[in-house]
């Protein structure tokens, strides 16, 4: 299940790595918080994502499964971190013969989807430390893995299962719609409404919006797109998922370097 992360205030701008540059982008930030995205591909990153979805669910009463040792070829799971320790968390599943979690209590309306062509992923298990209080990180995190599951990947809609409780904050902050009334989830021991979204329309509203966070009378604080990546930065993370042009897939399920995130 997705969520609600606490509700955060600190502006975050993004630091591309930029291998032309050599070092110098990170001498230049002395003294600011660093955080790095990746995926998570080793037994420590995914240990320390178990972690931080354990606690944060425990404090909200759900239940929760440690992520497996070794990754599934139908899930990533990115991870924000700072130093190594991970400070959020989220899962894309890509649609398979295996299916998806929200088959558990969704399948009638998945599979509606499927039969009218629709390419359906979903993202679970989000988690975020209650210690960061920057809203530009999720933003951030959403955006790589809009980039992972869209752009590099394929797949036209994506779902999640979210707390009735915070139906409102997805609907505002991102366009989700309701997709099917609550149901209990035994996997998380809570109920769970499923939400939708076409990705062209995170798309359209990632270049409609971009860049405006913190600028007066622009309904910032009203969604996270005002905090997505630039174009130029989106395109930069674009070309490096797909280094390997030989196979989107294999580029993007491999380990890829980090992406840099400084607090402001």
């Amino acid at each position: 299940m997705i969520g609600m992360p606490s509700e955060v205030h600190h502006s975050l701008r993004s630091l591309l790595h930029d291998e032309s540059a050599g070092d110098d982008l990170h001498r230049c930030e002395v003294g600011r918080t660093l955080y790095r995205i990746r995926c998570a591909d080793s037994g420590g990153q995914r240990s320390s994502a178990s972690s931080l979805i354990n606690r944060m669910y425990a404090t909200r009463g759900y239940a929760s499964r440690p992520l497996p040792d070794v990754s599934s070829p139908n899930r990533i799971t990115l991870v924000a971190s700072d130093h190594e320790s991970a400070v959020a968390t989220l899962t894309i599943g890509f649609d398979s013969s295996d299916g998806l979690h929200a088959d558990a209590l969704f399948c009638k309306e998945a599979d509606a989807l499927r039969q009218a062509g629709r390419m359906v992923c979903e993202f679970t298990t989000l988690a975020m430390d209650h210690g960061v209080r920057s809203r530009r990180v999720l933003a951030s995190l959403f955006n790589v893995a809009y980039i992972c599951a869209h752009r590099v990947m394929g797949f036209d809609t994506l779902l999640i299962e979210v707390n009735p409780r915070h139906v409102l904050y997805y609907e505002r902050m991102l366009g989700f719609k309701v997709m099917a009334p609550q149901r209990y989830s035994p996997r998380v021991g809570a109920p769970a409404v499923l939400l939708g979204i076409n990705f062209s329309y995170i798309r359209e509203q990632g270049e409609l919006l971009s860049g405006l966070s913190g600028l007066p009378g622009k309904g910032a604080e009203r969604s996270l797109y005002p905090d997505w990546f630039s174009p130029l930065e989106e395109e930069a993370i674009f070309r490096r998922l797909t280094r390997s042009k030989a196979s989107a897939a294999k580029a993007v399920l491999q380990p890829f370097e980090p992406l840099h995130l400084l607090q402001a």
